[in-house]
């Protein structure tokens, strides 16, 4: 088992389209389907997996290419050191106060270590200066405890 540490920022309402957020329905959609629902089918198909938008469920981020994925640890401790890093790095752009609060953030990572620990996923996110957000995440990978079917981007 080891983990994976994602992370996107950008424009809050581009991160709200939930459409893209979402791998394709397994079946597609049946003959006589409305064009519009095939032409869509087909964009996401196409879209959802090179898309470096979060998606709605943190395990699909296993469904992404390695290339999105910003670190690979083989520790807990060491994939929540990288989260609590980058909440450093990013907290000055909170746009809320209580956002930025020290022990807050020392919470939120002994939190995601203890998840990641033992095989859980980690999602997070923060509006920044309006209208940005950031959005970080550690994925468990080989296997993932709610997507074990999903292999590992980058092994």
């Amino acid at each position: 088992m080891h983990f994976h540490g994602y992370l996107w920022t950008g424009p809050k309402q581009q991160f709200d389209q939930d459409a893209l957020r979402r791998p394709t329905h397994p079946d597609p959609p049946p003959p006589g389907s409305k064009p519009e629902l095939i032409q869509r089918y087909r964009e996401v198909v196409a879209d959802f997996p090179l898309s470096d938008l979060p998606p709605l469920e943190t395990a699909h981020w296993l469904m992404k290419p390695g290339k999105l994925v910003q670190g690979t640890w083989e520790e807990a401790k060491r994939a929540a050191e990288w989260l609590g890093e980058r909440l450093t790095e990013y907290a000055p752009r909170f746009a809320s106060a209580s956002d930025r609060d020290v022990t807050r953030m020392a919470t939120l990572i002994n939190s995601a270590a203890d998840q990641v620990g033992w095989g859980g996923d980690v999602s997070i996110g923060f509006y920044l200066e309006r209208p940005s957000f950031l959005s970080l995440a550690l994925v468990t990978c080989s296997p993932n405890r709610s997507s074990s079917d999903l292999n590992c981007p980058i092994r």
